[in-house]
């Protein structure tokens, strides 16, 4: 044996006390898997050179993780004697002292000597009882196991040999613990590397090439790949690429000739462009993992129909491996499945769906079949295959494709009520995953006759609804149906009823945050861990700033002493005769107000230096120093704002490409936010597990759908651009910049279409002409978003598992208002309020909003603005202001109808002050009445307003009066008034000068509605 053998003391005896354990508690309950054995065998002979792992060298990898070949180890319940070689016995010495004790045998070149271990051994199971447990297929040969099997004929008569495979796998093998499942694991990622990322491209370039290739070249490429070390870099974490051996194959068929078996080798026949099996088993550290695919090359509907069946019983029974379940329960779950879809297939099915697998690459005593009545168990892993032999192809492409088979194969470990994990999963196994067309059959898209519409002759080219039926803003009706202000109004106080009553139990119990902000915490800056890594300059007691440690140096008392950038607050210099001092400030306790005054410490009882300062005569040297201290603070700060800005920028899953086809393609499109900031056109992907934007330079933004909140297509309707829009759950890197948004666009204006092209088209006159040009632009854009719209639900479609779908804003409910900078139309959809045209970019999910606050909603303003306050009280409430007063009911009865609580008030709030008092403690708010204090102040204004409406209910010669009064008493109220009058005669006079035919019936029309005191009061103004 080698030098470097060592073994894991602990492991070994962790595990054969698991093992004795095991034993005993059969001994107690019956004997049901022992069968009453009093001791066990375990017999390793010579090292074979293609060596098979059976229960024997299992037992020894699984207790000493290596193999030791010629020994021999006899199990009882109370002691463990190996009966092994000089060599051999030096790796086992510092075994002894366990728990159960440890005896072993020394065997040499002297007979008597060897003759007396055997004789000790032969009393050892006839001391333990009349039964010895034995393997009963083990396979060991060489002089060792020949002088074992000669020495045991002698009590052979005496006791009875019991086959104790089945307890071997039960207490032992079977179930694996962290660390033999993370070897699985990783033998797993190997194979679905070497599946996916190298046979499927050599396989598709051979046959898109046409090249001669056989099975066993393509093997051997396969087989040499693993000494690539470069190549498995891609595996994470501390896989060794020198643990790497081959368990099965890697096996290759195709042209109608399969062997579905685990001992199938690869021939020397051609690839062929059909049925293609790929096969491939890897151990690391010992423990096996097995992969398999079939691969349809244009398939036809049997093919595809048989491996959709099969797909499906594979899929099955992996779901059903669950703990508890009897193995044979499994089979006759997949017999089951293709009795009822197509019985005819039985016969081609397998006679089992796999086995257990780990040390061993199939364990003979846990073969999935319809015999096998052991049950699962959590921590076991199985190789479950399915698959069908020898089927007959209805429509054969050639004459060795009339009959083919389908294999697929996964390593799987049970859990306990949980589902089965895949470790295998990574390599695709889905038919579109797996076929491939090479075949240039050029798919027609049906094209469906378009209905001609009837042209409406009085309307022309105009949209209908760009005309409106009511001239003056004063005259459009802003008042709601008093039955369905009233329905909204009782049910917008169950809302808040409900709101109130989630909020209390949301939060039953006082938590939140100290003064309504998160505390922060006291953190630990280190600058060297050892001495030698100082600068050398401090040698020369000099200030020295570190710009790779962030550090400054300064010299105190004739010794170096570093402060970290983070301790130090600013550095001053001034000057004071022939010196120059440089004045350094540190954070520390009570400094006043200002940002920093809230900077946790360790222990702020503590004693503190505010302050040191040096004086020098070399002015230029101190003010070098000063200078560096503050560009390193300042470039620490700016890192630490970058650090906290891309905190929640998470890095996507690696895209999957579609391989096998073209992926789904809109092309001449252009993105947002642009990459290094260049407005260059591109074209977007759909691949299999999100999508791709890639520009004309070879940029790349990868979307993945599980990362996809919200997908919206905004037609080019009213607007300049079609839109497919995606909204993020988490932000990720476009450039240098971080974007929660992606968007995909293309302008709806074409040059070519335009006057000012060059474009040679037939002059017509005037209108004629005009209305030429309008009709084909009308059926550009309805193209255009046909095209977008289907490329959006094509998105969709391969978003399914993520629950990714597609919304359309609807533009009739928009309204006015500005998010941010500029005033934009925001646009309800199904799930959010978004705004989609000008970036920055609104989308706002209604699921997230807690309730909606309307602000400066009174008489008399033309705008209003509105807040969304969102379920996390810890995120910035979300502001849309400056919303026409003609859009209020229609923005109440959208809040209404998606069932978010909504107040109303007159003034703006301080929303930063109130979110504070929430989250400093919700469960004190909520019990206060929570957000009924902004329903009370909508209640009070409407009183307020009563009772000014009513003051104004008084005789005309109260009113003289009080208009004196005013004049001599109140200025503000004279100005109110005189206001409000002069808002009344302007609007009478634009409504004169807009419309001069209706003047007089507008005046008689005032007159008949009693508005004469008002021209009285205008004509007052004027006059004064």
């Amino acid at each position: 044996m080698a030098d470097e053998v060592q073994i894991d003391k602990q492991v070994f005896h962790d595990r054969l006390g698991q093992f004795v354990s095991a034993w005993k508690a059969d001994k107690r309950s019956g004997d049901a898997l022992f069968s009453g054995v009093g001791s066990i065998v375990i017999l390793l002979g010579k090292a074979e050179e293609n060596a098979i792992f059976q229960k024997n060298n299992a037992m020894h990898f699984w207790l000493l993780g290596y193999e030791f070949p010629a020994t021999l180890m006899i199990f009882t319940t109370e002691t463990l004697y190996i009966v092994t070689t000089v060599k051999k016995a030096k790796h086992l010495e510092p075994l002894k002292g366990g728990k159960i004790p440890l005896e072993i045998l020394v065997r040499g070149k002297d007979t008597e000597q060897n003759s007396k271990h055997w004789e000790k051994c032969l009393d050892v199971i006839k001391t333990a009882g009349n039964k010895v447990g034995t393997i009963a297929k083990d396979t060991s040969t060489g002089p060792f196991a020949d002088d074992w099997r000669n020495a045991f004929r002698d009590i052979s008569k005496d006791v009875e040999e019991v086959d104790i495979s089945v307890a071997l796998s039960a207490a032992a093998l079977s179930a694996k613990d962290e660390n033999e499942l993370r070897s699985i694991r990783n033998a797993s990622k190997a194979c679905t590397l070497l599946m996916t990322e190298f046979f499927v491209e050599e396989m598709s370039e051979i046959l898109d090439a046409e090249k001669d290739v056989t099975h066993k070249m393509l093997a051997d490429r396969i087989d040499k790949k693993i000494d690539d070390g470069e190549f498995f870099k891609k595996i994470p974490s501390d896989f060794s690429v020198n643990q790497l051996d081959w368990v099965y194959g890697p096996v290759i068929q195709s042209g109608g000739k399969y062997d579905l078996k685990l001992s199938a080798m690869s021939d020397d026949n051609n690839l062929h462009a059909g049925t293609i099996i790929a096969g491939l088993g890897l151990r690391y550290k010992s423990y096996s993992s097995i992969l398999a695919r079939t691969y349809l090359v244009d398939p036809n509907k049997s093919q595809e129909s048989n491996y959709k069946l099969l797909l499906s019983i594979h899929e099955t029974v992996i779901k059903e491996a669950q703990e508890g379940v009897a193995v044979k329960d499994l089979y006759n779950k997949a017999l089951g499945i293709i009795r009822t879809k197509k019985p005819d297939m039985e016969k081609h099915f397998l006679k089992n769906v796999g086995g257990g697998i780990g040390i061993e690459t199939r364990d003979s005593t846990l073969i999935l079949n319809g015999k096998n009545t052991r049950a699962l168990k959590d921590g076991m892993t199985l190789c479950v295959t399915t698959g069908f032999s020898e089927i007959p192809n209805p429509d054969p492409q050639d004459k060795t494709s009339k009959t083919y088979s389908l294999l697929i194969s996964d390593t799987v470990r049970i859990r306990r009520d949980a589902p089965t994990v895949v470790f295998t999963n990574a390599a695709p196994s889905d038919l579109e995953s797996t076929s491939f067309f090479f075949k240039d059959d050029v798919e027609e898209e049906q094209k469906e006759p378009k209905a001609k519409a009837k042209k409406d002759p009085k309307v022309g080219a105009v949209a209908s609804t760009n005309i409106t039926k009511t001239k003056l803003r004063a005259e459009r009706n802003t008042q709601a149906d008093e039955g369905a202000e009233a329905r909204r109004r009782q049910h917008q106080k169950e809302l808040a009823q409900k709101k109130h009553a989630e909020g209390l139990e949301r939060y039953s119990e006082a938590i939140g945050d100290q003064n309504g902000v998160a505390q922060k915490k006291f953190k630990r800056f280190e600058s060297y861990k050892r001495d030698n890594q100082l600068p050398s300059r401090v040698k020369d007691l000099v200030i020295v700033v570190d710009q790779k440690a962030a550090t400054v140096v300064l010299p105190i008392m004739g010794r170096p002493v570093p402060f970290h950038i983070n301790t130090i607050k600013n550095a001053s210099k001034s000057d004071e005769g022939e010196f120059t001092y440089l004045r350094i400030n540190f954070l520390s306790p009570g400094q006043g107000v200002g940002r920093k005054d809230d900077q946790p410490f360790e222990d702020s009882n503590a004693h503190f230096v505010r302050s040191l300062t040096f004086r020098s005569k070399d002015a230029q040297r101190m003010q070098d120093i000063s200078e560096q201290i503050t560009d390193l603070r300042k470039n620490m700060v700016r890192r630490e704002q970058e650090k906290k800005e891309l905190e929640d920028v998470v890095e996507q899953d690696k895209l999957t490409e579609i391989r096998n086809r073209k992926p789904a393609r809109l092309e001449n499109v252009f993105v947002r936010p642009a990459m290094d900031g260049k407005r260059i056109p591109g074209e977007v992907e759909i691949h299999q597990n999100g999508l791709r934007y890639r520009d004309h330079r070879g940029n790349n933004i990868d979307v993945l759908f599980s990362n996809v909140k919200h997908l919206f297509f905004q037609p080019c309707t009213h607007e300049l651009i079609v839109i497919i829009h995606v909204h993020l759950k988490n932000p990720i890197m476009i450039g240098k910049k971080k974007a929660k948004d992606v968007q995909f666009y293309r302008e709806a204006t074409d040059m070519q279409f335009d006057e000012t092209g060059n474009r040679k088209r037939k002059h017509r006159m005037h209108d004629e002409e005009e209305f030429e040009q309008e009709q084909e632009e009308r059926r550009r854009r309805a193209a255009l978003d046909k095209e977008f719209k289907v490329f959006a639900e094509k998105v969709s479609a391969a978003g399914t598992d993520e629950n990714v779908s597609v919304d359309i804003p609807f533009r009739e409910l928009g309204f006015g208002g500005v998010p941010n900078r500029s005033s934009v139309l925001m646009q309800p959809t199904t799930d959010c309020l978004v705004q989609l045209t000008e970036p920055p970019f609104t989308v706002i999910t209604l699921d997230d909003i807690e309730i909606a606050h309307l602000e400066r909603v009174q008489f008399g303003l033309k705008n209003f603005d509105m807040v969304f306050v969102f379920k996390d009280f810890h995120r910035t409430p979300a502001h849309v202001n400056t919303i026409p007063v003609e859009s209020l009911e229609g923005v109440k009865d959208w809040l209404d109808s998606v069932n978010i609580p909504y107040s109303e008030g007159p003034l703006n709030l301080n929303w930063g002050t109130i979110m504070k008092t929430v989250i400093a403690d919700p469960h004190q708010f909520f019990a206060d009445g929570g957000w009924s204090f902004l329903a009370a102040e909508s209640d009070d204004e409407d009183a307020s307003e009563e009772e000014e409406e009513s003051a104004f209910e008084m005789s005309e010669s109260d009113l003289a009066v009080s208009d004196v009064s005013s004049e001599d008493e109140s200025d503000f109220d004279d100005d109110a008034s005189a206001d409000a009058s002069a808002d009344a005669s302007l609007d009478e006079e634009s409504a004169g000068e807009d419309w001069d035919e209706l003047e007089k019936k507008a005046k008689k029309k005032d007159r008949d509605s009693g508005l004469n005191d008002e021209e009285e009061d205008s004509g007052r103004k004027k006059k004064r």
